[in-house]
Order: structure tokens, then sequence, then C-alpha cells
């Protein structure tokens, strides 16, 4: 898959605006929250909507879209805040490799995102894990290592 097919459409662009503002006020799934980075040219502050995977193995950022400019940005910074309604918290991340990448992502493709984000993976959930390890890759995960969360 080319990088143009991950160019944000207007469509996107408008649909991440709507769900960013539903998200502002605690509404939606709660696995989706508004992941926010330095950006590691300009230093302006860029928020964009992301789907957490909260596991046993932790909670992890994946990179549904692949190697975006909040993947740039966070592995630039390590670190970035995610925000829920009137709940901020402050992570600090780590990528993580492959092997250990591959359940989450496996995971991450499981649930009803799969109708949004599935046409950017090759692999589909119930693939083995070898596929995923392939797609790793392609769609870089983080690890929430620390957090620490305030009230706005």
């Amino acid at each position: 898959m080319t990088n143009d097919t991950r160019r944000r459409t207007s469509v996107r662009r408008i649909g991440d605006a709507v769900v960013a503002g539903f998200v502002r006020y605690g509404i939606g799934p709660h696995e989706v929250q508004l992941l926010t980075t330095r950006g590691r040219r300009t230093g302006f502050l860029r928020t964009t909507p992301v789907s957490l995977v909260d596991n046993l193995q932790g909670r992890f950022l994946v990179a549904a879209y692949g190697p975006v400019g909040w993947v740039h940005n966070i592995r630039a910074d390590g670190f970035g805040t995610l925000r829920r309604g009137g709940w901020i918290e402050l992570i600090s991340v780590r990528e993580v490799p492959a092997e250990r990448a591959a359940p989450v992502l496996r995971e991450y493709l499981s649930g009803p995102r799969a109708a949004v984000v599935g046409p950017y993976f090759e692999a589909r959930a119930d693939d083995p894990l070898t596929a995923f390890i392939a797609e790793a890759d392609r769609h870089p995960v983080f690890e929430i290592v620390r957090s620490q969360t305030i009230r706005v």
C-alpha cells in the first residue's frame, strides 16, 4: 500500500473533527481519545483522535494509518497527552518491537474499528501472528509506560 492511500481526505478530516468534538465532551467509545503531540519541526501542538488498545499486557497506541504525523512527533519526543471529556492524561511512550506489537495489532483489528481501518492492513483478524509481525513495520505500536491523569 502506498502512502497516497493514507493521505487525509477532506471527508476524513471532517470525520476526525466531528469525532474530536464528541470526545472532548466524553461522548463515544471509551477507547477513543484525543492524542496531542508537539510538532517535531514547528513545535506547535497537534491533536488527532486515536483508538487505544487496553489489555492485560498494557495500554497501547496503534498507528492504524501507518507512520503519520503523530507517529513522527511522538518518536521524536516520547511524550504526549490523551484527553477524553474533562480529563487529560500526560503520557510517556516507547515503541514496541514487532513480536510484541503483533498481538496488539491483531486485537486492534478484532473489534468494530476494523470496519474503518481494516483496508489499511494486509492481515485480517483471524490471520496467524506471523502476518501481524509483518504488519508491525507498517503500523507502529507504542506502549504507554508512564502516565499521570489530571482533571481540567
